[in-house]
């Protein structure tokens, strides 16, 4: 990919208490209207993932950082509960000049973002959840899958990665070279922060009484996170849509980036509050 062409991010470094965050933002055009949007990324996964997010979102602020040692983050000083990531997300953006935006998580990252709409309620228009699921209370995928997911060989060997990327994640081959392009293996004290995080934690209790318009995106043959867990949300949040992405498996976000990206800004973008209801045919884009 040329560089030239390339939509990037300013990077800078933000302090949260004694954690200091490495900060990404994409920025939009300058006067634009659009509401910023919030990026929560997977687990293990570094900023850089993000690229093809704020690269196809041109027309808005999109703003994502790397948690505690991974990607450009120093290693955590302390265990951390989701709040605590909400809560810096919610710092970042104070010090940054946002205060409403649309929220989407990805995987681990869907947690958080539940977290964060859930605690910080007015300060969320609307919230996409990825590929995601409820939190420790879910249907598990499947074993081949996650015991390859938990080698450290898939983040610091391509060759791993690319052999075994159907297995582990259930899509297309081709989003294997974009997933290994932007790639950075974390330190085990931040991956294993990563998963201690989400210990015992749900957001089934709090998931009825979230206000936001939700956009359930779900690959029916993602092999971590089931279709079901996507079906579990959809019953749980009162103003929210699923859509299934046929074919689609756990990245379908870069596997199927400029496909999912419409339906997305469809969402984001489309009538005010007073429609609830949300269908398949209203998420596709004009012409």
């Amino acid at each position: 990919m040329h560089t030239e062409n390339q939509h990037l991010p300013e990077i800078r470094f933000e302090k949260i208490g004694l954690q200091k965050l490495r900060v990404a933002i994409w920025r939009g055009p300058e006067g634009n209207d659009k509401r910023p949007l919030l990026f929560f990324n997977g687990i293990g996964a570094n900023l850089e993932i993000a690229q093809p997010l704020g690269e196809l979102l041109r027309d808005r602020d999109v703003i994502t950082f790397d948690l505690p040692g991974i990607g450009g983050s120093p290693r955590p000083l302390a265990p951390y509960r989701p709040w605590w990531v909400a809560h810096a997300a919610r710092q970042i953006l104070k010090r940054n000049g946002y205060d409403k935006v649309d929220v989407m998580g990805v995987s681990w990252g869907g947690g958080m973002a539940q977290q964060f709409a859930c605690q910080y309620k007015k300060h969320v228009g609307r919230l996409v959840l990825a590929a995601t699921s409820p939190g420790v209370i879910m249907v598990p995928g499947e074993l081949a899958a996650l015991t390859k997911m938990a080698h450290p060989m898939r983040y610091v060997s391509q060759d791993y990665l690319v052999k075994h990327f159907e297995t582990l994640y259930g899509d297309e081959q081709s989003g294997a070279d974009m997933f290994a392009e932007h790639m950075k293996p974390p330190s085990l004290r931040g991956y294993l922060a990563q998963l201690s995080a989400m210990a015992g934690w749900t957001a089934l209790p709090f998931l009825p009484f979230l206000p936001h318009r939700t956009l359930i995106l779900a690959g029916d043959k993602d092999k971590i996170v089931p279709l079901a867990n996507a079906k579990i949300l959809k019953f749980m949040i009162a103003k929210s849509h699923l859509h299934v992405v046929e074919g689609g498996g756990h990245l379908f976000l870069l596997s199927r980036a400029e496909e999912i990206l419409k339906i997305m800004t469809a969402f984001l973008d489309g009538p005010g509050e007073a429609d609830l209801e949300i269908s398949d045919a209203a998420l596709q884009p004009a012409g």
